[in-house]
């Protein structure tokens, strides 16, 4: 008798969010961050999240990361819903499967290049693989300055540091804070190029909050808040058409804030 083979089959989303609310505060003093969000981020996508100032992109991203908690909804990382999840389950999936990348790199001055990329790791009590972390400092551009600390580097090789520390665990999504903000235009441009790379021959997922209509540019397409919900979203971008999109934006949010 043939005995039967349970097939487990991924979904098409590395992340989704399903009527997604967070609000702050109780009462009159209360303010909804998220208003029902709901979307799924396809795996091998590059995703850029823009709004004006207050739409709710920086909740978005936390909540979607499982770095605070919806008020209601739903998330789910890799097919792993979080609700529930203890926070230390929920430290080991962010290790795991989730990388980050933030403006300000996040890396510790004391640990040499190699030391900052395997720290999550070493944090998590797994073996070094020192194949992969040489491959991915090669594909970042410091295969030569991994004995280096971030003081002796320049700003997009820090920038290039924290990349490689997101990619090396290969993570099902990497999730990326304004990682462009603190840099140069050409530095920017060649650290959005690492960001795409391994979306297309790796099949990660990255979602990249930012205010630049250049580096959304470089996404797959772009998704767009205004006070707290969906507004729209955009394929194939170029910054010109971005940049319009935020400057109708930006003035619905101003008349509504004029309203109020």
């Amino acid at each position: 008798m043939r005995r039967k083979q349970e097939v487990i089959q991924r979904s098409a989303h590395s992340v989704v969010l399903n009527d997604v609310r967070r609000v702050y505060g109780r009462g009159n003093s209360s303010v909804v961050a998220l208003d029902g969000v709901s979307i799924g981020f396809a795996r091998g996508s590059f995703t850029a999240v823009m709004g004006p100032s207050g739409s709710g992109k920086s909740t978005f991203l936390h909540c979607a990361a499982g770095l605070d908690q919806p008020t209601s909804g739903t998330v789910s990382i890799d097919d792993q819903p979080l609700a529930g999840l203890s926070e230390r389950r929920l430290t080991e999936l962010r290790r795991e499967r989730i990388g980050f990348v933030f403006q300000s790199f996040n890396l510790l001055p004391a640990l040499t290049v190699w030391q900052n990329v395997t720290l999550p790791q070493e944090l998590d009590g797994r073996r070094t693989n020192r194949a992969a972390v040489r491959e991915v400092l090669e594909r970042v551009g410091l295969g030569d300055k991994y004995k280096s600390r971030p003081g002796e580097l320049s700003g997009g090789q820090q920038q290039r540091v924290a990349i490689a520390r997101a990619l090396v665990a290969r993570p099902a999504v990497i999730f990326a804070d304004e990682p462009t903000g603190a840099l140069d235009t050409q530095t920017a441009a060649d650290v959005l190029e690492l960001l795409r790379e391994p979306v297309h021959t790796q099949g990660q997922t990255v979602v990249m909050v930012t205010h630049d209509p250049v580096a959304a540019s470089y996404a797959d397409q772009v998704v767009f808040l205004a006070d707290g919900a969906l507004a729209g979203s955009m394929l194939a971008p170029t910054a010109e058409q971005v940049a319009d999109r935020l400057t109708h934006l930006g003035a619905r949010a101003a008349r509504l804030a004029a309203v109020r």
